[in-house]
């Protein structure tokens, strides 16, 4: 697998256009079209990458819903994973025929993908080329979600709301190896045994049952030390009541699409903290880089782990999009040029 990723620019072919997936007006997967487009190129600082996996994140699906494209036509797509094929001016720290995970704000939804040195990560030998993809952004924004953020400790109880994506899957095994207690809740009693095998100590059918209850009962009427809220929408109220004394909630994501409100009624009384994670704003640092050394490493070595839920040709991307929000896919969906 490594041999084959580590292909030198020579023996590529040559490309003046690529395909890719793009729309140009927002609205259902219907609106992604699947053709050439020129290639883009690697400018200062910047490298081009030949994407060999995307990662279809849960933003990918919202910016097509909601955000109107800056540009028409519009790359959409922020993660990726593939060999570098060209540097641009003043990058030295990687080379042409490195494999390397990567992200930008727009355009992994292509054959070739252009973003900042800065936002890509060197893939070990030993890990494949899709996890690299699917792990970039999961493991890192649960991380600092849990971690960075929300300052889980050892023999605390987590509640994670929306675990069977990405992220909720990151953040489960990631608490659970780091000694506390993972509540998650997901939407089948089947979803919530597959999240056992990851690591929840409990699983609550946010369909079925009342969150905030069956959280308390859980904890004995104490309630949870964290809440990572990775759905947003109508949830967040039963979240906070869900929290104990002085508990922190860590916004993720908005999985739902819909908006989230709280009044300080809804915080006061429990002296409650609410935070938010953007994991993109700080992808470029140091400290993030050793951060994903690290979870790739881990990776790699099989002590973490991500279920692919399916995989797609980028020609399928709007098929791939449609499933992404109504096939409830238990983990990553992947896409291959």
């Amino acid at each position: 697998m490594g041999d084959a990723r580590r292909r030198r620019r020579a023996e590529l072919p040559e490309y003046v256009t690529m395909k890719a997936a793009f729309y140009s007006i927002n609205g259902n997967p219907d609106v992604l079209t699947y053709g050439e487009l020129p290639d883009p190129e690697a400018g200062e600082g910047d490298v081009l990458v030949r994407v060999q996996a995307v990662s279809l994140e849960g933003g990918d699906v919202l910016a097509r819903r909601k955000n109107p494209p800056p540009h028409s036509p519009y790359v959409g797509g922020y993660a990726a994973a593939g060999v570098v094929e060209a540097l641009g001016p003043g990058v030295t720290d990687l080379a042409v025929g490195q494999c390397v995970a990567c992200f930008n704000w727009q355009g992994s939804h292509a054959e070739l993908f252009a973003v900042p040195a800065a936002f890509a990560f060197p893939v070990p030998d030993a890990l494949d080329i899709q996890l690299a993809a699917a792990g970039l952004i999961s493991f890192g924004t649960a991380h600092d979600a849990l971690f960075e953020f929300g300052k889980l400790e050892a023999g605390e109880t987590v509640l994670i709301q929306g675990a069977a994506g990405g992220v909720g899957l990151a953040a489960v095994q990631l608490a659970h190896r780091a000694g506390a207690r993972v509540i998650a809740t997901a939407s089948s009693d089947e979803r919530i045994e597959r999240l056992r095998g990851f690591g929840a100590a409990h699983g609550i059918d946010y369909r079925q049952e009342d969150i905030a209850l069956r959280a308390l009962e859980l904890t004995e009427g104490a309630g949870v030390d964290l809440v990572v809220d990775l759905a947003g929408g109508g949830s967040l109220k039963p979240l906070l009541q869900a929290l104990r004394y002085r508990g922190r909630l860590v916004a993720v994501g908005g999985a739902s699409g819909t908006g989230s409100e709280f009044a300080f009624g809804d915080i006061a009384p429990k002296s409650l903290a609410v935070l938010s994670a953007f994991f993109g704003r700080e992808l470029h640092t140091a400290r993030i880089h050793r951060l994903i050394a690290e979870l790739f490493a881990d990776l790699a070595a099989g002590r973490l782990s991500m279920p692919i839920d399916r995989v797609f040709p980028l020609a399928e991307a709007a098929a791939a999009h449609r499933h992404a929000e109504e096939g409830h896919p238990f983990g990553r969906i992947v896409l291959l040029p």
